[in-house]
C-alpha cells in the first residue's frame, strides 16, 4: 500500500533539479513514446476491424449464411428441407438455387464462370447481390427468357454490354445419335452487377433457376437451399442443429466454412500487427527504465537521507514505482483518448488529409476498399490500455529495486 508521503515524494521527483533538465526531457520523451504507441495501436486496430467487417459484409452479399445440399450435388426433395429449416427461429428466409460451372463465349472472348440459377423474388430475401445491379433490371430474369446478369469485370472481359448475346457452354454434354454433344445455349445480357470485389465481379453470372435446369438437364432438382439467419454470428450453431435434424444424407455448410482460410488469415494478420505495434509501447517502457535509473543516480543522496530518517527500503522502492507509473499512466490516458477520438473520426480525417495534400491515399481502381471503415471495439481498447499499463509498471521495478538498495553511508560519504 502506497502511503501519502511516498506518493508526494514520487510526484515531486517527476520534476528534476534545475541542473538536470536532461532527465526531465527523457521523461517527456518516454511519455510521448507511450502516447504515440497507444494512439497508433487503437487507431490501426480499429481500422483493421472495420476493414474485416466490410470485407465480411461484401462476401455475405453473395455467400449464404447456411447452405443445405446433398453429397451427390443434386437435391431432389428440397421442399422437405425447406419445411424442416423454416421451423427454426433463427431462419429468416430461404431460397433454392442451382450452381454450375460453364464457359461463357462471345466471339473470340471465352472465359470460365460460376453460373448460379436463382429465383429473383426468393433470392432477394437471402442475398443482396441483386441490390447491386448497376445496369439493367433483375426482374428481367424470367423463366424461358434465357436472360443473364453478369459481374462488371466478367462482362468487360467478354466485351459485353446490355442486350448483347453470350453463349453458355455446360461442362456435361448430352448423348445423341450423332454422339456426345455439348450443351449450349445463347443468353441475353439483362443486367450487370458490381460488388467491388474482383473475385465475384469477374467470376459469377446469374440466370433464372428454370433456365439453368434446362441447360444442365437436371429436371426439377436443385443444387441446394440457401438460408438467411437473423444473427449471422450464430451460423455455426444453427448449422449443427440443422445437420442433426436432417441427418447425414444432407450436407450442411455455413459461411465460415466456405471462407475459413481467408478469415483465419485475417485474424492472424490482426494478431501479428497488434504484437508489432505493441513493440512501440515496449520501447517507450524501456525509456522509463533508463529515465528512472538516471533519476535514482541523481537522487542517491536524497534516498540516503530518507533512509536515515527511518524510511524503509520498501518505502523507497514505492517512491520510484509511483514516479515511473505516473509517466506510464499519463501516457496511456492521453494516447488512449487520442486513439479513440481518431478511430471514431477516421472516415472524416482521411478525406480531409486527401484534400490537404491533393492526393488519393487509396485509389479505388487499385484497392478493393478505398475507404477507411473504422470500427472501434472497446475490448481492443481495454487490451491495449491494460498491456501498456502493465509494461509501464514492470519497467519501474528494476530502478525502484536499485534505489531501495542504496546504502546511506556510501551515498553520503562525500556530501
Amino acid at each position: 500500500m502506497i502511503k501519502p508521503l511516498e506518493l508526494m515524494i514520487g510526484l515531486r521527483y517527476l520534476r528534476a533539479k534545475r541542473r538536470n533538465h536532461f532527465i526531465s526531457f527523457i521523461s517527456v520523451i518516454s511519455m510521448l513514446g507511450i502516447i504515440l504507441g497507444v494512439w497508433a495501436l487503437i487507431t490501426i486496430m480499429s481500422v483493421m476491424n472495420g476493414f474485416h467487417a466490410d470485407l465480411r459484409d461484401r462476401i455475405l452479399f453473395v455467400v449464404s449464411h447456411v447452405t443445405v445440399g446433398a453429397p451427390s450435388g443434386h437435391l431432389d426433395n428440397w421442399d422437405r428441407v425447406a419445411r424442416y429449416t423454416a421451423e427454426l427461429d433463427e431462419v429468416r428466409a430461404l431460397a433454392p438455387f442451382v450452381l454450375g460451372q460453364g464457359l461463357l463465349a462471345n466471339g473470340r472472348h471465352v472465359t470460365g464462370a460460376l453460373i448460379r440459377g436463382i429465383d429473383p423474388d426468393l433470392e432477394r430475401t437471402v442475398s443482396e447481390v441483386l441490390d447491386h445491379v448497376v445496369e439493367g433490371k433483375p426482374s428481367d430474369l424470367r423463366p424461358g427468357s434465357y436472360s443473364i446478369v453478369l459481374g462488371r469485370h466478367l462482362a468487360r472481359s467478354l466485351g459485353l454490354e446490355m442486350g448483347d448475346k453470350v453463349t453458355l457452354v455446360a461442362p456435361k454434354g448430352k448423348v445423341t445419335p450423332a454422339g456426345m454433344l455439348p450443351r449450349m445455349k445463347r443468353f441475353t445480357v439483362a443486367g450487370i452487377f458490381e460488388i467491388d470485389m474482383y473475385e465475384y465481379d469477374s467470376g459469377i453470372a446469374l440466370v433464372h433457376i428454370d433456365d439453368l435446369r434446362r441447360v444442365l438437364g437436371i429436371g426439377d432438382a436443385v443444387s441446394g437451399v440457401r438460408l438467411k439467419l437473423s444473427d449471422v454470428d450464430r451460423a455455426r450453431s444453427v448449422r449443427s442443429e440443422i445437420q442433426q435434424r436432417l441427418g447425414n444424407r444432407f450436407r450442411v455448410r455455413d459461411w465460415t466454412q466456405e471462407h475459413a482460410n481467408f478469415f483465419r488469415a485475417l485474424e492472424i494478420e490482426k494478431r501479428v500487427v497488434f504484437i508489432i505495434l505493441l513493440l512501440i509501447v515496449a520501447v517507450a517502457a524501456f525509456n522509463i527504465v533508463s529515465t528512472l535509473v538516471m533519476i535514482v543516480t541523481d537522487k542517491e543522496s536524497d534516498v540516503a537521507i530518507l533512509r536515515t530518517l527511518g524510511m524503509s527500503p520498501a518505502g523507497i522502492m514505492r517512491i520510484f514505482v509511483v514516479q515511473g507509473s505516473v509517466i506510464g499512466i499519463i501516457g496511456v490516458i492521453l494516447g488512449g483518448a487520442t486513439g479513440v477520438v481518431t478511430a471514431l473520426n477516421i472516415e472524416t480525417l482521411i478525406p480531409w488529409l486527401e484534400r490537404v495534400f491533393n492526393t488519393e491515399l487509396f485509389p479505388s481502381d487499385v484497392y478493393v476498399i478505398s475507404e477507411f471503415p473504422a470500427r472501434l471495439e472497446w475490448l481492443d481498447v481495454s487490451l491495449v490500455v491494460g498491456a501498456s499499463l502493465a509494461m509501464s509498471f514492470l519497467a519501474t521495478i528494476y530502478p525502484a529495486f536499485r534505489a531501495s538498495r542504496v546504502e546511506p553511508a556510501e551515498a553520503l560519504r562525500y556530501d
